[in-house]
């Protein structure tokens, strides 16, 4: 988990097929995202749906910039990732599930059925605040460490490293911490109580998630042990 990875000339083809693979899972996700929104509500003129992409899109472009400047391999790897073990294929697929579909469908029928029946400013505030907050961590987390995967797996094809650096400093899987606020972040930032449900299903998810990889990480890669004895916490500082 080294900050940087390099591109040698044999593999250029193989980054640039996973940079666009990469792009093309984005896009597909954010499309969709619109979709259910939108026609889950059955209004194109929703303010805090249209908040929320454009957080995302956001957050997206700043965060692509920086990657492919600093680490375009990681981006590769990301966009070509394998599932390695049965867990993790089970846990991410739910997460997904719940995050990407669940939490914005929920939302999207609120709005159209006023279960919710309103909220005040400040929660909508507040809910893009954390979602910001969520989306930067995990950001700057992706930036920080250069073996950053969609999958849990040792790559030792790339050589994994341990990455002691940004987040890593504080808490051993930042990133999984970023999740946790964009997923009570989200239904707060669209006005819904009752998709704080999924959402809180998929932080939950994701939190047995990143105990498993930890776990993993500890037995497979060297020098993880040693790091998870200097920073204690896992996702939350002073927490777990």
């Amino acid at each position: 988990m080294t900050a940087t990875s390099n591109i040698t000339p044999n593999n250029k083809r193989k980054t640039a097929s996973g940079i666009a693979a990469r792009a093309g899972e984005i896009l597909f996700v954010l499309l969709l995202q619109a979709a259910v929104l939108f026609l889950g509500s059955g209004h194109l003129d929703w303010v805090w749906a249209w908040a929320f992409l454009g957080i995302y899109l956001v957050s997206v472009s700043i965060n692509s910039y920086f990657m492919l400047k600093r680490s375009p391999a990681t981006v590769a790897e990301r966009g070509q990732a394998q599932f390695a073990k049965s867990w993790d294929k089970t846990l991410g697929s739910l997460w997904g599930l719940f995050q990407f579909l669940l939490v914005p469908l929920v939302a999207a029928l609120d709005y159209r059925f006023g279960w919710t029946g309103g909220m005040s400013l400040g929660w909508h505030l507040a809910g893009a605040v954390l979602l910001a907050a969520g989306l930067a961590l995990f950001g700057w987390a992706m930036i920080e460490n250069a073996y950053f995967s969609t999958v849990v797996r040792i790559q030792s094809d790339r050589g994994q490293t341990v990455c002691r650096s940004g987040p890593y400093r504080v808490v051993r899987h930042p990133g999984y911490a970023g999740t946790l606020l964009q997923s009570v972040g989200i239904p707060l930032l669209l006005g819904s109580i009752w998709a704080l449900i999924p959402g809180l299903i998929a932080a939950a998810l994701m939190t047995a998630r990143g105990a498993l990889e930890d776990r993993t990480l500890q037995a497979e890669l060297p020098g993880y042990k040693e790091y998870a004895r200097d920073v204690k916490y896992r996702m939350i500082p002073g927490v777990w």
